[in-house]
């Protein structure tokens, strides 16, 4: 019997040294950057999520910059100035989201330390938003995906780790914000099932948990969690519970919206289906039949905000729809170019209102750019309105919100 217990003893204490190995490897320890708590401050932080919400008007994403891979300019887009934020305030918008990158931006890769050339950059655009008393929606976008494609068990504690630590930085260093300003712990989490929306709702209470931390204003402020994929349909089935929170009534739900897709974003025809150009019946071309939209349209997308507002809306969760939008496919000519754009623009209209009567923030996604497939309203160089016909639809859906 001793040498069995001896025995089993051993074999007990291999398992543990070789887990504590494995789990040492694949969870990161990193320093605490909450070192300079504050005591909880109300200033300029008294609306609730529901009454910030109804402050928000009309949004509008500077999409393709702050959260392009290799830098600013990356994508295509020069770096932001005050001048563009000053051009769509002047258009109409109350609110700017900012998707953001952080993850490639470290100074200290082993510790996900921050580097604070970047933060400060970050802060020059925050500044230009605030200056013009606009709302700023701050997140952590897609980031090289190692948040939002490894929801699941295997990556949950290292990915909770970074969480953390970048939340920390982050909310101690916009900590002084009034209400204005805002904060998204993710940008489309990828999420199929229960046990990845388990593995994606504990990375939101570590946010919610890190930014509560810091105090101050971050006590109060107002924090978003992305739906599932922020696929309307999966959010309705997969989020049934929030983040606990030690403050009330401060939370959002943020879903995008796109669609139908094949004629909202797809760029070329894949395997499960071909683009399309004319979207509701009104629109539909009589000679190019193969690129009317015949799925998606106004019963199906008046459903879909329905089951959310149903929900999320009527049950005191204020939603962000944080992007939406169509390409505008300016390679077509005469009559097919004519006719596409009246669709485009009667879609962006027509769910821009949607959002409004459904007590709904719209964000339009606006990438840059002027060419075929873009999604750009303005010169993002001089500063000029290129897209008039996709702008007035936009705000006139929302006029009804002012």
């Amino acid at each position: 019997m001793n040498k069995i217990f001896r025995l089993h003893s051993i074999v007990v204490l291999i398992i543990v040294l070789i887990s504590s190995v494995v789990f040492s490897q694949n969870t990161p320890v990193y320093p605490s950057y909450n070192t300079s708590p504050k005591a909880p401050d109300t200033t300029g932080m008294r609306s609730n999520a529901i009454q910030l919400a109804a402050k928000m008007h009309l949004g509008w994403n500077i999409g393709n910059t702050m959260e392009a891979t290799g830098g600013e300019t990356a994508w295509g887009n020069p770096m932001v100035t005050k001048q563009l934020i000053d051009a769509v305030k002047k258009a109409g918008f109350n609110a700017i989201r900012i998707p953001c990158a952080w993850n490639q931006y470290l100074s200290n890769a082993a510790k996900a330390e921050i580097d604070k050339n970047w933060l400060k950059r970050v802060k020059e655009v925050v500044d230009y938003c605030i200056d013009n008393d606009m709302y700023v929606l701050l997140n952590i976008h897609w980031d090289g995906g190692w948040l939002e494609n490894n929801c699941t068990p295997q990556y949950k504690d290292q990915n909770n780790a970074k969480q953390k630590a970048f939340w920390e930085q982050i909310a101690t260093y916009f900590r002084d914000y009034d209400e204005r300003l805002l904060f998204a712990g993710a940008n489309e989490p990828n999420v199929e099932n229960a046990e990845q929306m388990a593995v994606l709702l504990s990375y939101y209470q570590t946010f919610v948990d890190a930014v509560r931390s810091t105090g101050g204003r971050n006590a109060y402020r107002i924090l978003v969690v992305p739906g599932p994929s922020t696929d309307f349909e999966k959010t309705y089935k997969l989020m049934h519970t929030f983040p606990t929170d030690v403050v009330p009534n401060r939370l959002m739900l943020e879903v995008h919206f796109y669609t139908p897709y094949t004629f909202c974003g797809l760029t070329e025809d894949a395997n499960w289906g071909r683009m399309t150009y004319y979207w509701s019946k009104k629109y539909y071309s009589k000679t190019d039949t193969l690129r009317n939209s015949y799925w998606g349209e106004e019963d199906e997308i008046v459903k879909l905000f329905g089951m959310i507002r149903e929900k999320f809306v009527d049950k005191g969760i204020p939603v962000l729809v944080g992007e939406y939008g169509v390409v505008r496919r300016s390679h077509l000519t005469g009559e097919s170019l004519a006719l596409h754009l009246n669709s485009r623009a009667y879609w962006l209209r027509y769910v821009t209102q949607l959002c409004v009567e459904n007590q709904m923030v719209p964000f339009y996604w606006d990438a840059g750019g002027t060419g075929a497939n873009s999604w750009g309203f303005f010169n993002r160089s001089t500063y000029k309105i290129t897209d008039y016909q996709g702008l007035n639809a936009v705000l006139q859906g929302g006029a009804v919100n002012k």
